[in-house]
């Protein structure tokens, strides 16, 4: 008979990822989550118009990606800043498209940023009103909260428009350690790969 023997955790398995490596995997998730949004939404939800003046689910995918492009335009001039998006004519599949590309740019610049490589970037610059940031996970915060409200707002439209999402999405969205490792972490949240 063989008995296990249980791991047994030494200081270093607990030493959390660098604040640029941690932040790419934090935005490679969320971008994740927008991506399993868009593929399970009911494709006639896409363009339904909600009762009032507010945006469709398609203006505001296309808002996120659009204000990720002034993130980079701002923040990294010298990153290749994606096309925005035209929220009256984008398809699902050009959303997505348009989301992974401005997920990678934004993922070059808070590598950057954050990383000790000693990048250009030395202050975030969330809009050309606002008072620009020195560069810290404060940067990351502000983005992830920026669509996690629009991705609740795209939620609750979509519910309300008669087109409610699966529950397994719902719950899909909360499994981080699924999505980690998704995007490339295989020990999942805060440990480096």
């Amino acid at each position: 008979m063989t008995t296990r023997r249980q791991k047994v955790y030494t200081q270093a398995d607990k030493i959390r990822p660098q604040p640029g490596q941690a932040a790419v995997q934090i935005f490679a998730v969320n971008d994740r989550i927008n991506q399993m949004l868009i593929e399970d939404l009911d494709p006639a939800a896409w363009k339904a118009k909600p009762p009032g003046n507010v945006r469709t689910i398609a203006a505001i995918f296309t808002h996120m990606h659009n204000v990720r492009t002034k993130w980079i335009r701002l923040t990294a001039p010298h990153l290749k800043v994606p096309p925005q998006l035209n929220r009256t004519h984008c398809t699902p599949q050009q959303a997505r498209e348009g989301l992974a590309e401005s997920a990678d740019r934004c993922i070059e610049m808070l590598a950057e940023a954050l990383g000790d490589s000693g990048g250009r970037i030395e202050k975030f610059h969330r809009d050309g009103w606002a008072q620009p940031w020195p560069v810290g996970m404060e940067m990351l915060c502000y983005m992830v909260s920026h669509e996690a409200h629009h991705r609740g707002q795209v939620c609750m439209l979509a519910h309300q428009l008669g087109f409610p999402l699966q529950n397994e999405m719902t719950s899909a969205m909360w499994s981080w350690e699924k999505l980690w490792k998704e995007c490339g972490a295989p020990d999942g949240p805060g440990y480096d790969s």
